[in-house]
């Protein structure tokens, strides 16, 4: 019989061999398929953007997780400026503005500014000067950050979204201007968890003056669960009702401790599947190793006098040994925390502004050579301290240091007054350690250091780079919240691959 009688429209059933052959290829290359597309090296838009949530155990949702891929980085230390620290006055080293300071600003009528008119260019009050073996420009206000430029990747085409504060603090740490949006750290506590079993995957600490701006949303979980959020406390204020109890012995609490733990583990089992209650039970068993850890590691005075002289943390008798003496403690506890494990650290230097302008942060509108002479000199010593004693303890290896601010500032005056007002157009950040290129400058601003015009980079490539270095796929790393498949860099944001190293 012939079988285009049966199947007229040519078709042709296989013969056992053929579909054998034919199935086994198919299979095969589904299996291939999966497997490239799990590692990120499947070629099609659709496979590189499959989410990649992570798997958590919710009896332990901080315990450590695999990245996507082999990470640079194991930890991250981020160093934020309230205020928005000046670009132009520490890092941005522009002879065209020196050159023409106290001269109209080409277009400077058009300017989208904060506060009200601008006057004429203003140069910086401090002086450029070459710096390191690479002959890196930094002002004399942060000399021996200066020092340290030949450790540091500077990305000078920093951009924003906004010139408000609040917004722009949000934006620079959750990836969105409004409230409510997980941060950084939270996203990075929530796919990799931490290493650190007896302290929080991710810790905020606050300047001694206050919170910032934008306050908790800073380090806050948004829709993430709870347990991903950053737990705040610095040097001078430890996490809160974590002592025991006046006339409650070691061995009294120890042992409550213990029955409260055999209570909790004999109630989840008549509970199976509940994740709520076992989140909640795991987020009180490590309460309950923290109050041995957290006193044990924000306790200072064990640290040897050269350590507590080399930030700072030892002067005080007036306003700026006071700030740096206390700033220079909480880079101490950074430090301590990146040594434990933590995974991602948060460091604050300003706060809201509370005192007056430009008094608790960098926010300087009105007379910037009086506020940053104080902010400099706070921000300058244990900074570069932190940065030479993680080098020398050999935790940059493995830790990413990011610092940054919400925006830069204008190169202009502000009328009325002799500061700056804001600028999100084109600004500094700076990142070192593991992963990065250094000494390496990548980006530009133009000849006034008013907009990015090279490398420009946004908040998201910032991330996308930062989450990189982490191991971690910025465009698969995400959550699914009301409907909606979220990411930190929404739905933005590249890889800055020219400042990564290579092996």
């Amino acid at each position: 019989m012939n079988m285009d009688e049966i199947y007229p429209d040519g078709q042709h059933l296989l013969n056992r061999r053929s579909f054998l052959q034919s199935a086994g290829a198919g299979l095969g290359g589904i299996a291939l398929s999966s497997l490239l597309a799990d590692q990120g090296m499947l070629g099609t838009a659709q496979a590189k953007t499959v989410p990649m949530r992570p798997n958590i155990n919710p009896t332990a949702p901080l315990s450590a997780r695999k990245p996507h891929f082999t990470p640079k980085a194991k930890n991250v230390l981020v160093i934020f400026c309230s205020g928005a620290c000046s670009h132009l006055d520490t890092w941005d080293y522009k002879p065209e503005l020196i050159k023409r300071h106290g001269q109209p600003m080409p277009g400077g009528d058009k300017l989208i500014t904060f506060q009200g008119e601008q006057g004429n260019l203003m140069k910086s009050p401090w002086e450029f000067k070459p710096r390191g073996q690479s002959g890196k420009m930094v002002t004399d206000l942060l000399p021996r950050l200066g020092d340290l430029a030949d450790e540091m990747c500077f990305l000078h085409g920093m951009t924003g979204k906004t010139n408000t504060h609040g917004p722009g603090e949000n934006f620079m740490c959750t990836g969105f201007t409004l409230d409510g949006f997980p941060s950084a750290g939270a996203w990075t506590t929530y796919a990799l968890g931490s290493e650190a079993e007896d302290l929080p995957a991710y810790v905020a600490i606050p300047d001694v003056r206050g919170t910032p701006q934008s306050s908790v949303n800073c380090w806050g979980p948004g829709f993430l669960p709870a347990a991903f959020q950053g737990t705040s406390f610095n040097a001078a204020k430890a996490v809160r009702n974590l002592a025991t109890p006046n006339g409650l012995t070691g061995t009294t609490d120890a042992a409550t401790r213990a029955f409260l733990q055999r209570q909790n583990h004999r109630h989840l089992q008549n509970h199976v599947g509940d994740s709520q209650l076992e989140a909640r039970i795991a987020s009180y068993e490590l309460a309950a190793r923290m109050q041995l850890s957290i006193p044990e590691v924000t306790e200072l005075s064990n640290e040897p006098d050269y350590i507590l002289k080399e930030y700072g943390a030892d002067e005080s008798g007036n306003k700026i040994l006071d700030l740096r003496a206390a700033y220079g403690r909480n880079c101490i506890l950074a430090r301590r925390l990146i040594e434990k494990g933590v995974r991602f650290v948060q460091l604050f230097n300003g706060a809201y502004q509370t005192g007056g302008e430009g008094v608790s942060n960098w926010d300087g509108h009105k007379k910037i050579k009086e506020q940053y002479d104080i902010h400099g000199p706070v921000l300058d010593q244990p900074t570069a301290a932190l940065l030479k004693d993680l080098k020398v303890r050999g935790l940059l290896d493995d830790t990413l240091v990011v610092f940054c601010s919400e925006f830069g500032r204008m190169p202009t005056f502000q009328k009325g007054a002799s500061g700056r007002d804001h600028n999100p157009d084109g600004f500094t950040a700076w990142l070192a350690g593991a992963g990065v290129k250094a000494p390496f400058s990548y980006g530009a601003t133009d000849e006034f250091s008013h907009k990015a015009v090279e490398g420009v980079t946004t908040v998201y490539d910032f991330y996308a780079t930062i989450l990189h270095i982490l191991g971690l796929d910025h465009e698969r790393l995400s959550f699914y919240h009301n409907g909606i498949e979220r990411r930190l860099t929404d739905v933005h944001g590249a890889v800055i691959k020219e400042i990564l190293t290579s092996s």
